[in-house]
């Protein structure tokens, strides 16, 4: 996976803005990151005391954050500015392999806590029009996150794991599949096999979604970048 973030960082090129959904921060309406100079949260425990400090001091990007804040309340999404909260690991942790120069403007969109998938993608299509700029949108959680089955000696959940992956893949880059039924599919992602075990609850799936909104107008189709173990779990990286 590092290998991987550092190298689609190189094929992607430097962005001129970031913009990150991260499963690590849900609100009960889409909120923004507008600070300047956002600081860091290290909002894990449990890990050695390196793990506290790291620092990833990118600056953020007021204008942008307006904007994105004027397009989703355009489209009737209810949305704030956070001019207090910084970035959280969902945020740093990976941007700090594919940029750790830390010096490209970034900015954090909330979750909904409705965890809604259709809202989510919703969401996405309210600042689609982000995409004809050189911004690069990360979707940043995990297409498998159970924590029991990662830490548990008792769970082996491979075949359910693999089934839920081979799903997901298919759903998200297989283009035989019409648009609206792609969608359909998303919206109804708990009728995918072992959904539930593979993410008992939803937050580090509904990033997908949103990135999905963001590009399915004119890139239904997604690639499948990596697909490989982390911690004995299959996981799947897209690219719109």
């Amino acid at each position: 996976m590092v290998s991987f973030l550092k190298e689609i960082a190189i094929e992607l090129g430097e962005p001129s803005a970031i913009l990150v959904i991260s499963a690590h921060w849900e609100e009960k309406q889409a909120t923004i990151t507008s600070n300047s100079q956002p600081g860091i949260i290290h909002d894990y425990y449990g890990f050695p005391a390196a793990a506290y400090e790291i620092q990833y001091a990118a600056p953020g990007n007021p204008a942008l954050a307006n904007e994105i804040y004027t397009l989703l309340t355009a489209h009737g999404i209810p949305a704030k500015l956070d001019e207090q909260r910084g970035f959280d690991h969902g945020m740093f942790i990976p941007l700090k392999l594919m940029f750790p120069q830390a010096r490209i403007p970034c900015v954090q969109l909330s979750l909904l806590n409705s965890m809604n998938p259709r809202i989510h993608i919703a969401l996405g299509k309210a600042i689609a029009a982000l995409r004809n700029r050189n911004i690069l949108i990360v979707g940043s959680g995990m297409s498998f996150h159970n924590l029991k089955a990662f830490f548990s000696d008792m769970i082996d959940g491979r075949r359910e794991n693999e089934a839920f992956d081979d799903w997901l893949i298919e759903t998200c880059t297989d283009p035989s599949i019409l648009p609206e039924v792609r969608e359909q599919r998303l919206i109804e992602w708990e009728k995918a096999p072992f959904a539930r075990f593979c993410h008992p609850r939803e937050e580090h799936l509904l990033p997908l979604h949103v990135c999905y909104g963001i590009a399915c107008a004119d890139t239904p189709t997604a690639q499948t970048v990596f697909n490989g173990e982390i911690m004995g779990r299959k996981v799947t990286s897209f690219l719109w």
